[in-house]
């Protein structure tokens, strides 16, 4: 089955889950050996990311440096963050996610409850704690905005503060160019609107699925897997370095968290399907014990 393609304006990659390949080309597993790639290029290669992406990656990129402002960021925190769309337990959330599926597509790409389930029992495998197992089970269910309606800019993409300077370390930086809040002086310094080492819960990052899975389950985790929710995207952060002056102890600390999930998000799935009956019942049992039957989403 092959992931639906979102419609609609502004939607240059062919789906949702392109964004994980546009990853893996900008980060290739460290642990790889040097080989080929389809485009006859080694991992190694991908390091001069800009100059070899393509053209609909370049204009995803585009689509999200402009629109991703502190205003579009406050205006979508105010639409989504009452959680008052949906009442569902995690385990429908899953099911309504797979509805970006298409039947009727011959090829043998995995649902989503596949992806899911290959993130989480590459974790189980490693023998990490059941917290962080269901963390890879759930971490991409913020991607249900799409099915209301959520361009991709403003679902998958790295995210990245609004309302201070942009990094250079930011994937094509040169289009923040475009982006109106690169002309409003409060938001030219290096802090902007906020204080040196006021903590990451206190800046604003540019919305997408991220936030919003962060927002429906915070009462239920530990905060080492609120940290790998919350900022998986940030690679500006987390891969290059960049924002550290607006980090805490604390934000320090989870940080080792957050790389540690990073690989089993980039590098787990593959072609092998998981044994979705089997693993059902081991899956809604680990739901049930840390999460309600219902939420609000």
């Amino acid at each position: 089955m092959k992931t639906a393609r979102v419609t609609g304006e502004g939607q240059p990659l062919a789906d949702v889950d392109a964004w994980e390949t546009v990853l893996q080309a900008r980060y290739p597993a460290p642990e790889a050996p040097a080989r080929e790639t389809s485009g006859g290029k080694t991992p190694e290669a991908f390091r001069d990311y800009r100059a070899e992406a393509r053209p609909s990656v370049k204009e995803f990129y585009r689509l999200n440096h402009e629109r991703q402002t502190l205003a579009f960021v406050l205006a979508k925190k105010r639409e989504y963050l009452s959680l008052d769309r949906r009442r569902m337990g995690i385990w429908k959330a899953m099911e309504f996610l797979n509805t970006l599926v298409d039947d009727s597509d011959p090829d043998t790409d995995l649902s989503q409850i596949e992806h899911l389930m290959q993130t989480a029992e590459a974790i189980r495998r490693d023998g990490h704690p059941r917290w962080f197992i269901l963390t890879g089970l759930i971490h991409d269910l913020g991607k249900v905005l799409c099915l209301w309606g959520g361009p991709q800019w403003a679902v998958v993409g790295d995210t990245f503060p609004v309302g201070c300077a942009h990094s250079e370390r930011v994937v094509f930086p040169e289009f923040f160019a475009l982006n109106p809040d690169t002309h409003v002086p409060e938001y030219g310094t290096p802090c902007g609107i906020y204080n040196e080492g006021c903590g990451l819960e206190n800046v604003h990052l540019s919305w997408g699925h991220d936030e919003y899975l962060y927002q429906v389950v915070r009462e239920y985790l530990p905060d080492e897997a609120l940290a790998m929710i919350r900022y998986h995207s940030f690679y500006a952060w987390h891969r290059e370095e960049a924002y550290g002056h607006l980090t805490s102890p604390r934000d320090r600390d989870l940080l080792r968290w957050v790389r540690a999930f990073n690989p089993y998000d980039l590098y787990s799935k593959g072609a092998e399907r998981p044994d979705v009956a089997a693993l059902t019942p081991f899956y809604q049992e680990l739901i049930l014990e840390y999460f309600p039957a219902v939420l609000s989403w």
